[in-house]
């Protein structure tokens, strides 16, 4: 369970070890004087933040939350497996199809295991198909993928939530048809794999209809988790599965942060209400209007895109919510800092800094003194990394910008799932200080009915 380690500090913990360390005191203004949060709004914030708590605990007792179940189920779990293990017999290559909360979640997980960083991956990776995500409807990259992909040992697993995203559709849609073309038509069932609602009378589901027709298989998507909150259900265990994620210690990670935000005695015990008590606060109070998450590891780049869909999706909303925005480590440190250290003071930035000193490669001292950078001789690549991680925020502090810090002692799938978990349960919360729903989306809808209405009239 969570514990204070020191004033605006909490540690998530487990019977493993600690998960994840947050600090908060980069946005109070005992660090950053005027432009940080005092005490006094720090405690009005967290003590408007009690009957959120009140509120999960009673949705967890009575089910009302599933969210708040998913660490705990095993059996979804094994049928994941099982489906995968079916669909990935001569499977060389696995496309997901499916855009937003669909797929960023997967991403996310499949990225902690190497997916589109060159050169990474787990052990026994090579032998594991080739994994690939289409997210972002696009025509040419569409034709040209489906046209260059071996179809014979290429797998689709097509995601949508309600089965009637149009996008997810078309590429469902223009696949099938490709396969078709290919002589593959008897294949079919065995080529694909849909995962979206369970039937229900009166509802219209057009990914269940369609591949009903077809005869391929189905999963089950819960049909009370929002696609933006569901990376740890069926839709990101699949890809995590099919790189070969442990999604058992994932999701212990997970439970653990779920325990520990319902045995906080209160609010100022939980990482994910501090998170969001600070987040709202700042942006009531000091006009911040945007929150960065940079991490400095490769593998969690893809969390910060998550991330972004969960926050901007979930709290923007009549008027309120501040714009997320996702960055990486070194490199985005070079092209931001200036901006954020001498531009508007509006960005709340959040650093996540996994324990990487003494990792990579060691810097030769010859070569470094011949560099005329002899202080780093004989110091790792995560050396450097590291100090740059710490620099960073006290960088920040100096010139009175907020800036939260979450250290990593270990970064393994417990620790991604904890991170995961952290930032829903902090998302709602902030939902509660914000009087919105977190859980709804008009505007996305508004979008989708406009675009039919311009096709139709078209």
């Amino acid at each position: 369970m969570a514990s204070v380690v020191s004033a605006g500090s909490t540690a998530q913990a487990s019977r493993s070890g600690v998960h994840y360390v947050q600090s908060i005191e980069g946005c109070l203004s005992g660090v950053i004087g005027e432009h940080g949060l005092t005490r006094a709004e720090m405690d009005r914030l967290l003590a408007d933040l009690e009957p959120a708590l009140a509120r999960l605990r009673a949705d967890h007792a009575s089910g009302a939350l599933a969210l708040l179940h998913v660490p705990e189920r095993e059996a979804d779990i094994l049928e994941a497996e099982a489906a995968l293990a079916r669909l990935g017999q001569g499977a060389r290559t696995i496309v997901f199809f499916g855009t937003g909360g669909s797929s960023l979640g997967g991403q996310t997980l499949a990225q902690f295991a190497g997916w589109q960083i060159p050169g990474d991956g787990l052990p026994g990776q090579e032998r594991r198909p080739r994994t690939r995500f289409y997210d972002n409807l696009d025509p040419r990259s569409l034709e040209r993928a489906l046209g260059r992909l071996d179809l014979a040992t290429t797998r689709f697993v097509v995601i949508s939530k309600s089965g009637n995203t149009a996008e997810t559709l078309v590429q469902a849609i223009v696949a099938l048809d490709a396969v078709k073309a290919a002589g593959l038509a008897s294949e079919i069932p065995r080529l694909f794999l849909g995962l979206t609602e369970a039937a229900r009378e009166g509802v219209a589901n057009g990914l269940r209809t369609l591949f009903a027709a077809h005869d391929i298989a189905m999963l089950e998507h819960d049909p009370d988790i929002g696609g933006r909150f569901a990376g740890l259900t069926n839709v990101g265990l699949l890809p995590a599965l099919a790189r070969g994620l442990d999604v058992r210690a994932l999701r212990a990670g997970a439970r653990a942060v779920v325990e520990a935000t319902l045995e906080a005695r209160r609010p100022a015990d939980a990482p994910a209400a501090l998170g969001a008590a600070v987040a709202v606060g700042l942006s009531r109070a000091r006009a911040v209007r945007a929150q960065m998450v940079i991490a400095y590891a490769d593998r969690l780049a893809k969390l910060s895109d998550w991330h972004a869909q969960l926050w901007a999706e979930s709290l923007g909303k009549e008027g309120m919510g501040t714009l997320p925005v996702g960055a990486l480590g070194p490199r985005d440190q070079h092209s931001q800092l200036q901006y954020l250290m001498d531009g508007p003071r509006e960005v709340l930035v959040t650093v996540l800094r996994p324990r990487i000193e003494g990792e990579g490669p060691r810097i030769d001292p010859e070569l470094a003194a011949q560099a005329g950078i002899p202080y780093l001789a004989g110091r790792t690549v995560g050396d450097l990394v590291a100090a740059q991680a710490r620099a960073i925020p006290e960088a920040l502090a100096s010139v009175g910008r907020p800036v939260r810090t979450i250290d990593i002692p270990r970064l393994d799938e417990g620790a991604l799932g904890a991170l995961m978990m952290h930032f829903m349960l902090e998302t709602i919360l902030a939902a509660h200080l914000l009087g919105i729903d977190p859980f709804d989306q008009p505007a996305v809808e508004t979008g989708k009915h406009l675009a039919r209405r311009h096709l139709e009239a078209g």
